[in-house]
């Protein structure tokens, strides 16, 4: 695919995916008791309640069938329209972390600008409950469940339900490199400059050159191998989805670098051998954190004393880290299931404890992955006629939109952060 023209064309905004869908749209062989909302009066009461109170202060508009407002933000506000306040609150009440995502899933509620009504929550996430009821999440919150264990087979069951769901699908929306991380925008940059840019970074981070053997946690679609043997590298890289290594063989012989570069149905901890650079760009997020130790020391055993560790990782505060460690959320049910996202002193402390390596240098740009998802969510809408065509339904595309602009506001907000860190062995 192209550079496409989506992010240069002028004109409005792509709009967002036939808002509202009709409830009996989630059909329950796909999406199995989505289109019925829970049914819990008591706490759908404390959910309106506290919703209620925490949106007086935020910066949008919420509007309700009858006509009333709520919300601190004027005319001009991002505008949050709900729908069916009956199902909605109800979704709220049984379980807010994936309820209110259901609930834009099914058009209990819809939003013209949604990472504009996304980001305040985002920003207030701390404070949307009282501290006074914080102090009962871990009575309430559902724990992750124990079959999305991140065990070799579990990663393998885990990272089938997202990258597998079709390479037409992600090459719909993804620049004409396939990176699907954050791009490093500099001035004047396309998209798929900026990706190389990214690339470029975390390989330096690393002290890949020509003559370097590597080995690459992650495949993706096959273009950071193909940078790294550009420079004149041996790369050896590992994934775990069969649908990634089949277009990253293709991507990768299509460049000419097939006798340079050996992709591998291996998850990472079967690596074998022993590499100048180890290169590993947002993978960790899926490793779990009862792995993290199993990561860092693989990393440390798989360098040749002197080499180097280039890791590009989404972030978040360390103590928000530890609050949400063991949530289920929308994201684990629909998305990502097993993830967790590090914090920066949960992998300094890891790599310190785990291997010899020591920091070297580090850069974050989470505002350049708040535009780089802006992106994606603008192609994935003006695209959405083509992914239909693909088999996906609207429940599906209402879903992607979602995650694409929650994802969005995390890293608006300051909430997400990404960072590329490099690690030197001092050997």
């Amino acid at each position: 695919m192209s550079t496409s023209s989506v992010d240069r064309a002028a004109g409005p905004s792509p709009q967002p995916i036939q808002q509202p869908i009709p409830q009996q749209i989630a059909d329950e062989s796909r999406w199995p008791g989505l289109a019925t909302p829970p049914h819990s009066p008591l706490r759908a009461r404390a959910a309106e309640a506290l919703f209620r109170r925490a949106v007086k202060s935020l910066e949008l508009r919420v509007t309700f069938p009858d006509g009333t407002t709520l919300g601190a933000g004027g005319p001009e506000a991002p505008e949050m329209r709900i729908r069916r306040p009956a199902a909605f609150f109800h979704r709220l009440g049984a379980d807010a972390k994936i309820g209110f995502g259901e609930a834009y899933m099914v058009g209990d509620w819809t939003a013209d600008d949604l990472p504009g009504v996304l980001t305040p929550f985002a920003e207030k996430l701390a404070t949307v409950i009282p501290p006074f009821l914080q102090r009962f999440r871990r009575f309430v919150e559902r724990a992750q469940p124990a079959a999305e264990e991140n065990t070799i087979e579990g990663s393998r069951e885990n990272i089938h339900r997202h990258y597998d769901l079709s390479n037409d699908l992600f090459s719909t929306f993804l620049d004409e490199s396939m990176m699907y991380s954050s791009a490093l925008f500099g001035p004047g940059d396309s998209f798929t400059q900026a990706q190389h840019r990214k690339l470029d970074s975390v390989l330096d981070y690393a002290g890949v050159r020509a003559g370097s053997t590597v080995l690459e946690i992650g495949t993706g679609w096959g273009e950071l191998s193909i940078r790294a043997a550009s420079r004149g590298a041996k790369v050896t890289s590992l994934t775990i989805s069969q649908e990634q290594k089949t277009l990253a063989d293709a991507r990768i012989a299509e460049a000419g670098y097939s006798d340079r570069v050996d992709v591998r149905l291996c998850d990472y901890r079967q690596a074998e051998g022993e590499y100048d650079s180890v290169v590993s760009v947002e993978m960790i997020e899926a490793v779990g954190a009862s792995y993290w130790p199993t990561f860092f020391s693989t990393i440390g055993k798989r360098l040749r004393p002197g080499g180097r560790f280039g890791l590009q990782a989404i972030t978040m505060d360390h103590d928000r880290m530890m609050a949400a460690a063991r949530s289920y959320t929308w994201i684990h049910k629909y998305v990502f299931p097993g993830g967790i996202i590090p914090s920066v002193e949960a992998i300094e402390q890891g790599m310190a404890e785990n291997t010899r390596l020591k920091l070297a240098g580090m850069r974050e740009f989470g505002q350049d992955y708040a535009r780089t998802l802006k992106l994606w969510r603008e192609r994935f809408l003006a695209r959405w006629t083509d992914i239909k065509d693909f088999g996906f339904d609207e429940v599906f595309g209402r879903m992607w939109e979602f995650y694409l602009a929650y994802s969005e506001a995390g890293f608006r907000s300051g909430h997400l952060k990404v960072h590329q860190f490099g690690f030197a062995d001092p050997r």
